[in-house]
């Protein structure tokens, strides 16, 4: 038999060389999807061996996933923190962690900017078992330390918050728990781990809802709580154990998602700022709300703070009541109606109607919430053909 050239001898790996790093079950490129619904033991000891020596492997769907455990370590990676759970909604990971840390008689305390269903929560549920929560406005970090008492647990803010996108001081924020032995929660979602980095600064826990950005594609549900391993539940405190009652099922969708996470920010970053632009030069435009603006109050933080300023451009048209600003919604042709965010395809929405319908006017005036306002998530499609669409709406 004759020998093989050098070239392709090299290629043939000795019995010593060590597997390739990241190998996968099946030698798949992707991880493999686990659909079932629990896990076998070969015999009684192995599950008395599972529970004494705390085995890190799967015993019931509802408890974990072998697929949900790549995710998880990946979104620790992207955040920088420790560890990572997932959750079957952004809501669901904010309630697991309020649940797991609040007893009766404790306090917590919250940017009146944050998302109003999370406030909602605390203020008018919590509250049924003896939970106090306070607001403050946004950004006032003074109010803020002064809504401290020995009983307060946890300070939580957006950054940027939605849909008014004001920048937290992340520096700031996160002194001011430490100072004050609380602990420190920002729902990150709408500057995703690619634009701003919470835990890097001090802060907690970093929430996501991770049907946004990182999932990407407006086809999931999920959420996750990223910080060290001891607050996550692997330590002493109990998130983990509580997630049990809301697991996330789309992991899967959520890891695809991830796989083009860079990318698609690069493009929704591009295209927030090439809208916010073009809409603070119209003149049919009143205000626009974007952190990449100078004109926008915050915008020397969010220099500081992030690396882009994401996708979502909020803005009041003028001399605009509210049927006049919805005509302009129905006149957009790229953007889809829609309560969501962060996905490939563009969405608009007028918050007046998808989400604060059924408020007086007076509680929309102390939410900040306007007649004339439009929030628009702004997809990876070509910029230029979203400002082309947008100038001929207004222009109706």
């Amino acid at each position: 038999m004759p020998c093989l050239p050098v070239r392709c001898r090299a290629l043939r790996p000795s019995p010593s060389t060590p597997a390739k790093r990241g190998k996968k079950a099946g030698n798949s490129i992707t991880d493999p999807i686990f659909i079932t619904s629990t896990y076998t033991f070969a015999d009684t000891q192995s599950v008395i061996s599972f529970i004494e020596e705390k085995q890190p492997r799967e015993e019931y769907g509802r408890y974990g996933n072998p697929s949900e455990r790549v995710v998880e370590r990946k979104l620790a990676a992207l955040e920088g923190g420790e560890s990572a759970l997932l959750f079957s909604s952004g809501m669901s990971a904010l309630v697991v962690l309020l649940l797991s840390k609040l007893n009766s008689g404790d306090e917590v305390v919250f940017f009146d900017e944050c998302y109003h269903r999370s406030r909602e929560f605390c203020s008018k549920h919590l509250a049924r078992f003896g939970v106090v929560t306070r607001q403050v406005k946004a950004c006032d970090y003074d109010a803020m330390e002064a809504a401290i008492t020995p009983r307060t647990k946890l300070l939580i803010s957006e950054s940027p918050t939605n849909p008014h996108l004001s920048i937290v001081d992340l520096d700031r924020f996160a002194d001011l728990g430490r100072r004050h032995g609380v602990e420190t929660l920002i729902d990150a979602t709408l500057g995703t781990p690619f634009n701003i980095h919470p835990l890097a600064a001090g802060i907690d826990y970093v929430l996501h809802s991770a049907t946004k950005y990182l999932g990407g594609h407006n086809d999931l549900l999920a959420g996750a709580l990223v910080s060290t391993a001891e607050k996550t539940g692997i330590g002493p405190q109990p998130a983990r154990h509580h997630r049990r009652h809301q697991l996330a099922t789309q992991y899967y969708l959520l890891e695809r998602g991830l796989k083009t996470f860079e990318l698609r920010m690069s493009r929704h970053n591009e295209n927030g700022l090439a809208v916010a632009e073009f809409l603070h030069g119209h003149p049919r435009i009143e205000k626009v709300y974007y952190p990449g603006l100078p004109s926008h109050p915050y915008h020397e933080i969010a220099k500081k703070t992030m690396r882009g300023f994401g996708g979502l451009v909020t803005f009041l048209i003028r001399d605009a009541d509210w049927q006049q600003t919805a005509r302009v919604v129905d006149s957009v042709k790229i953007p889809r109606i829609a309560p969501s965010l962060g996905g490939v395809e563009s969405l608009i929405e007028q918050p007046l109607v998808m989400s604060y319908y059924e408020c007086t006017p007076e509680d929309r005036r102390k939410f900040g919430i306007a007649d004339n306002m439009i929030r628009l998530a702004c997809g990876i499609e070509n910029p230029e053909d979203l400002v082309a669409d947008l100038k001929q709406a207004l222009e109706r």
